[in-house]
């Protein structure tokens, strides 16, 4: 930065990108779409491995669509999107959407994802309790329900007394997680340089078109969307795009 160079307000820190096998875990199909995926196309591009799980269908996020076809076509359209950004593994647990619960259930069902991918780095979605920091855009039930039993089944995977009937699965305990990622988090500190990927970014978003066709009036736009968070994000990190994350930092190693 030179000495009449401006000031960069709240800035941001690049995230550590030393790691080989991520886990993606969110609960609706679109969830990634929404920010994230450019990062997850700059990592694949990196050789990264990514695996997405995906706690429900999204079955009741179409309204003028019964939830019967709404589950499969988002499916479809999820799978089509991953594969975008590089991704080839794309796992549905089949749990109701809209009605998500926390709870041991949950977490158990996470443990098992988390202990059979055995990930570096878990990325789930914001789970506060907003989506910004004025607490005028409120986040939703399902979100907030995943990433704190995100969280919490990243601990539980690496303590072998919990949930042991899964020993007899096969799956051993997982202490391997360094770090959970929340990403679009309002108390993000953290970001990713999505410049190069932006583009894969957009195009995943729009591989849900039977979803967003349901937006509001119709007219909804992904690049534009897109494009006002994440080059707000860059500014902040100094570069023209990125995607902002919430670490925490588990310690299990």
């Amino acid at each position: 930065m030179t000495a009449d160079a401006p000031a960069v307000s709240n800035p941001l820190q690049p995230v550590d990108e030393d790691w080989q096998r991520g886990l993606a875990i969110v609960a609706h199909p679109d969830d990634l779409e929404f920010g994230a995926a450019a990062a997850v196309a700059r990592w694949t591009r990196q050789g990264k491995d990514i695996t997405y799980v995906l706690l429900t269908s999204g079955e009741a996020g179409i309204d003028g669509m019964e939830p019967a076809l709404a589950g499969p076509a988002r499916e479809e359209e999820q799978r089509a999107s991953a594969a975008i950004v590089g991704v080839s593994q794309v796992d549905f647990l089949g749990l109701p959407d809209g009605i998500l619960e926390y709870g041991v259930a949950l977490r158990r069902d996470l443990s098992r994802v988390i202990r059979a991918y055995r990930p570096e780095i878990v990325i789930t979605n914001n789970f506060r309790d907003s989506w910004d920091a004025d607490g005028n855009a409120l986040n939703m039930s399902d979100h907030i329900v995943t990433g704190r039993a995100v969280l919490d089944a990243a601990r539980d995977a690496a303590n072998r007394w919990i949930f042991r009937e899964q020993l007899d699965e096969g799956l051993e305990k997982w202490s391997g997680v360094r770090e959970v990622w929340a990403a679009g988090s309002p108390l993000s500190k953290h970001a990713v340089d999505t410049t190069e990927t932006f583009d894969l970014g957009v195009r995943s978003l729009e591989a849900h078109a039977a979803y967003l066709r349901g937006l509001g009036t119709g007219d909804f736009d992904p690049e534009e969307f897109l494009e006002g968070i994440s080059r707000q994000t860059g500014s902040r990190l100094g570069v023209k795009h990125a995607a902002g994350f919430e670490v925490f930092r588990l310690g299990l190693y």
